[in-house]
C-alpha cells in the first residue's frame, strides 16, 4: 500500500514538472532577444549554475571562439602570434597562414581558444603589435566584415608616402599615435627581400583622428617630408555605383513594322506593312534594235618607194660606213 501511493507520487511530481517545463516555454517563446539575453543575463550573475551553464553551451561551438588574425609581419612566427594571444587565456589552437608554394606567410593566422570569454577579452583591444606592426583581430566568422570594414572606413585610412629605408612600422606608429588612437598600420614591406617599399598606411579609430594627421603642417619623419592623404585618393580610381537589378528597366527596341520581334505573337494574322512576297511588274515585249554597223575602216596606202643611197667610197676605193649626227655611224639594211 506504501508502495503504491509513493509510485502515485513520483508521477504526479514528473508530471508537474513537465507541465512547468511547458508552461516556461511558452512564456518564453514571445519574448525579443534584448528580453531573453537580459533574463539569462541576471539569473547568471545571481547562480553560478547557471552561468557556468550558459558559458558551456556557448563555449560548445568554436566559432565563437576563432579570432582571424591580419596585417601580420612577413617574419612572424606562429610562436610569436601564440605568445601575443596568450595574455587573454588559454588557446587551443594558433597557427600562421604560409603559402604552400613559396614557403613563406601569408600575413594573416587564426587563434581558436578554449573559453568564449577569453576570445572576447581579446576583441576588447583588437589591435596589437606584433613584430613591429600593428595587427587586428575579429571574429573568424566575421571575416573581413569586422569592425575595421565599417562604412566610415576611407575617411580614416591615410597612405603614407615618401618613407625612407630606416622608418619601421614602430616608428611610423609612435609618430602618427600622437594623433589618436590607431586601428592598423605598418609600413609596406617586400616580401621577398623584407626591404622597405617607402610607403605605408595607418588606420584610426575615427575620423577627427585622421583629420588631424592630414592637416598636420609638420610631415617630417627619419629626415624626409612625407606625403600624407586619404588612402582611397591615392588609389586613383573612380568610384562607379552600381545599380540594384530592380532599378534597371529593360527597354524594347523599336523594329519596323511587318518584321516579327522575338518573343512577341502578332495581334492580327498577317503582318501590317508591305505583303510578301511583293508582285513584280513584267517588261514589255519589244525588242531593241541593233546598234548602228561600225564604219568602214580607212582605205589601205601603200608603202612610199625611197630611192637607194649608194655607199661611199674613201681614197682607196673601200667603202666607208655612212655617218649619222655626232659623227657616229649608222647602218642601211640589206635592200
Amino acid at each position: 500500500m506504501e508502495d503504491w501511493k509513493k509510485r502515485k507520487m513520483e508521477e504526479m511530481g514528473n508530471n508537474g514538472e513537465l507541465s512547468t517545463q511547458e508552461e516556461l516555454r511558452s512564456l518564453l517563446d514571445p519574448l525579443a532577444k534584448s528580453q531573453l539575453v537580459d533574463l539569462l543575463s541576471r539569473l547568471g550573475s545571481q547562480y553560478p549554475s547557471i552561468a557556468e551553464e550558459i558559458k558551456s553551451i556557448a563555449s560548445s561551438d568554436s566559432v565563437h571562439r576563432k579570432l582571424f588574425v591580419r596585417g601580420l609581419a612577413w617574419n612572424t612566427t606562429s610562436e610569436t602570434l601564440y605568445a601575443a594571444f596568450r595574455m587573454h587565456g588559454e588557446i587551443e589552437e594558433g597557427a600562421v597562414i604560409y603559402d604552400k608554394t613559396t614557403g613563406k606567410s601569408r600575413g594573416y593566422g587564426f587563434i581558436t581558444y578554449k573559453h568564449m570569454e577569453s576570445a572576447h577579452s581579446a576583441l576588447r583591444a583588437p589591435s596589437k603589435l606584433i613584430d613591429g606592426r600593428m595587427a587586428v583581430c575579429n571574429l573568424a566568422c566575421e571575416g573581413l566584415s569586422g569592425a575595421s570594414t565599417t562604412l566610415d572606413l576611407s575617411q580614416r585610412k591615410l597612405y603614407i608616402g615618401g618613407l625612407s629605408p630606416d622608418v619601421t612600422s614602430e616608428m611610423l606608429l609612435n609618430y602618427f599615435g600622437r594623433h589618436g588612437e590607431i586601428e592598423e598600420g605598418s609600413v609596406a614591406y617586400n616580401k621577398d627581400t623584407n626591404e622597405s617599399r617607402g610607403f605605408g598606411f595607418v588606420t584610426y579609430k575615427t575620423v577627427e583622428a585622421a583629420k588631424k594627421a592630414i592637416d598636420d603642417p609638420q610631415k617630417i619623419l627619419g629626415g624626409r617630408t612625407i606625403i600624407v592623404k586619404l588612402a582611397d585618393t591615392h588609389k586613383g580610381k573612380p568610384v562607379q555605383t552600381q545599380l540594384p537589378a530592380a532599378a534597371v528597366v529593360p527597354l524594347a527596341l523599336p523594329m519596323a513594322p511587318g518584321y516579327p520581334q522575338p518573343g512577341k505573337a502578332h495581334i492580327t494574322a498577317a503582318p501590317a506593312g508591305y505583303p510578301y512576297p511583293q508582285t513584280v511588274a513584267s517588261y514589255p515585249a519589244s525588242s531593241y534594235s541593233s546598234p548602228a554597223a561600225a564604219p568602214a575602216p580607212y582605205p589601205t596606202q601603200m608603202p612610199i618607194p625611197y630611192a637607194p643611197v649608194a655607199a661611199k667610197k674613201d681614197l682607196q676605193g673601200i667603202p666607208t660606213a655612212p655617218m649619222g649626227m655626232g659623227g657616229y655611224p649608222y647602218y642601211i639594211g640589206k635592200q
